[in-house]
C-alpha cells in the first residue's frame, strides 16, 4: 500500500486564483511591452497596464469565444487570418474599459494584439499557471525507439 502524501498547504481553488493572477500579470508585461513597441499603443503606468492585464484576461475568457464563434465563417473564407483582427478588437476593447491605457487605430490593436500574444505565449511556454519554471528534458530513449 502506498504511503498517503503529505497535505497540501494550498487547495485546488488556490491553485486556480494563482494561475489566474499569474496570467494576469503575464497579460500586464505583454501589454505594457507592446505599448513600448507599436507606435499606436500608449500606456500612462503600471497601474493601468494592470487594469489592461485583467481586462484583456475577462475578454480573452467571457467575450472572445462568443466571437470567434459568431464570426466562424468568416475566418473560414479568411484562412484563419480574421482571428488576427478578433484579437485586435478585443485589444480595442480592453482600451475603451481601462483609463490609461489607449488604442490609436486599426492597425495598432492588430499589431499591439499580435505582440501581445506572442510574449505572453512565450511567457507561458516557460512558465506554469502555478508560477512554477517548467525545464524542459530530453525524454529517455527507450520509451521511444527509432
Amino acid at each position: 500500500m502506498p504511503a498517503p502524501e503529505p497535505p497540501s498547504s494550498l487547495s485546488l481553488c488556490d491553485y486556480e486564483r494563482v494561475g489566474f493572477l499569474f496570467r494576469v500579470l503575464i497579460n500586464t508585461v505583454a501589454i505594457y511591452f507592446a505599448a513600448t513597441v507599436v507606435p499606436g499603443l500608449t500606456i500612462s503606468g503600471v497601474l493601468p497596464a494592470l487594469g489592461a492585464g485583467l481586462v484583456l484576461g475577462l475578454i480573452n475568457a467571457i467575450v472572445r469565444p462568443i466571437l470567434v464563434v459568431l464570426t466562424l465563417p468568416v475566418t473560414l473564407l479568411t484562412l484563419g487570418l480574421f482571428l488576427f483582427v478578433l484579437n485586435g478588437l478585443c485589444l480595442w476593447l480592453t482600451a475603451q474599459l481601462v483609463r490609461g491605457f489607449v488604442v490609436s487605430g486599426f492597425w495598432a490593436a492588430v499589431f499591439g494584439a499580435l505582440i501581445v500574444s506572442v510574449v505572453s505565449w512565450l511567457l507561458t511556454a516557460f512558465v506554469s499557471d502555478r508560477g512554477h519554471v517548467q525545464v524542459i528534458t530530453r525524454s529517455d530513449a527507450r520509451r521511444f525507439p527509432r
